[in-house]
């Protein structure tokens, strides 16, 4: 599943960055994902959902919806 089609409250693990250019993937890597880390659905904005955010490991992250869908991950 992709990050941004997570529940509320739901916990999941990275598994891959399908950024689709080498600049998203090397942003999405500075803030902090990598394949194996714990990632928990925090909020979601209240426009259309287009801002979400996550617990990734011990830091909160906010992303838009359309780089969370570029990060897949296994629901725990």
């Amino acid at each position: 599943m992709k990050l941004n089609e997570m529940p509320l409250g739901a916990v999941g693990r990275v598994s891959a960055i399908d950024a689709g250019t080498a600049e998203l993937e090397a942003k999405l890597r500075e803030v902090g994902f990598a394949e194996g880390d714990e990632v928990e659905m925090l909020a979601r904005g209240p426009f259309w959902k287009r801002t979400i955010a996550v617990r990734l490991n011990r830091s909160i992250v906010a992303l838009r919806g359309s780089e969370a869908a570029m990060i897949r991950v296994d629901p725990l």
